[in-house]
């Protein structure tokens, strides 16, 4: 069976499973887990930042950000298809107080007018603007990078009005490597970032934020109050330093797997494929009918992959797909498009 739902199915590697096996712990929530004292200032130089938290997931690392800029009432910017928004039950106004104002854009990408023109005049009945999240890749988009000068523009607009600018970086990583540049870089002028250690990066659990120390320190309290203080949690953050040091490079390798799976589907047919839309590791697969029988007959096909709209499909490339061949993932969409 070819497992491309997702990133997250990935299982450890051979490596993490001894660094688990053998990590010095201690309690978390004391601050005294040396594993997790260490993958946090790890973290903390890998995206330029002053200080980390390791946080159980991306959604948890994204509300905690979200709970430590704002108060309730506040406002926060959103690209109208960001996870944040879509994927993370609502928590911006459940968990924050906060008030989501989607920002709509033909392809995911933000851009400063987009930012600007979403900004309203001061006034005593709207909502104070406080936040603006940015998401590197996207997901939604397709695993779409937001290039690096379009980037600081973007966040240079929101400093210039006064918000402060979380980055999704769920897939930062993937973001970095797509245009040659580091995890720190593509992080700079972020007030605060969010980076995954269990998509691409291959550990079992795990996501780290990252800012300055005093806004860690409050982002501590509000992991806390989510439940999400951890007691020995250097096992899991044994297996993230690896992911951090070790598996950024390998990602290539997925981004042109998908770009050779997406160049076999362009000719099948009932699909609309373009390998020109792949940046990353997602391939988007649009077709003539609706995606779910589809997807079950993929499935009895031997190939597993997600709906990511009504006619829509996505595949997700990955290390423990790194043997796929392009020309069976072809196969099983004639197969099952058959007719």
């Amino acid at each position: 069976m070819i497992d491309l739902r997702s990133d997250t199915v990935t299982k450890p590697t051979d490596e993490m499973r001894q660094a688990m096996a053998t990590a010095e712990v201690g309690d978390d929530v004391w601050g005294d887990d040396p594993t997790v004292n260490r993958l946090e200032q790890v973290a903390a130089e890998w995206l330029g930042k002053e200080a980390a938290l390791f946080v159980a997931s991306g959604t948890m690392g994204n509300q905690v950000a979200v709970m430590t800029h704002c108060s309730p009432g506040d406002e926060v910017f959103v690209e109208g298809e960001a996870h944040v928004y879509w994927y993370e039950v609502g928590g911006i106004a459940r968990l924050a107080g906060a008030q989501p104002r989607p920002i709509l854009t033909p392809d995911g990408l933000l851009t400063p007018d987009l930012v600007q023109a979403s900004l309203r005049e001061e006034n005593i009945h709207y909502p104070v603007p406080r936040l603006l999240c940015i998401e590197n890749t996207h997901n939604r988009a397709g695993g779409k990078v937001l290039p690096l000068p379009a980037y600081k523009a973007v966040v240079d607009k929101a400093h210039e009005r006064g918000l402060k600018v979380h980055l999704d970086g769920a897939r930062l990583a993937n973001a970095a490597v797509a245009q040659g540049i580091s995890p720190r870089e593509a992080a700079a002028g972020a007030d605060s970032v969010m980076c995954c250690l269990s998509k691409g990066l291959c550990a079992p659990v795990g996501s780290v934020l990252a800012g300055s120390r005093e806004f860690i320190a409050t982002a501590r309290r509000n992991r806390k109050v989510l439940g999400g203080g951890m007691r020995q949690a250097g096992i899991l953050a044994a297996a993230g330093l690896i992911a951090i040091e070790r598996m950024v490079e390998r990602l290539r390798e997925d981004h042109a797997l998908a770009q050779a799976i997406a160049a076999a589907l362009h000719d099948v047919p009932h699909v609309t494929c373009d390998p020109n839309k792949v940046e990353t590791n997602m391939v988007q697969v649009d077709l003539d009918r609706p995606a779910s029988p589809v997807l079950d007959a993929l499935a009895r096909e031997g190939l597993l992959c997600g709906a990511s709209g009504p006619t829509r499909i996505r595949l997700v490339t990955h290390r423990d797909a790194s043997g796929t061949r392009p020309e069976e993932v072809a196969r099983a969409f004639r197969a099952a498009l058959a007719g």
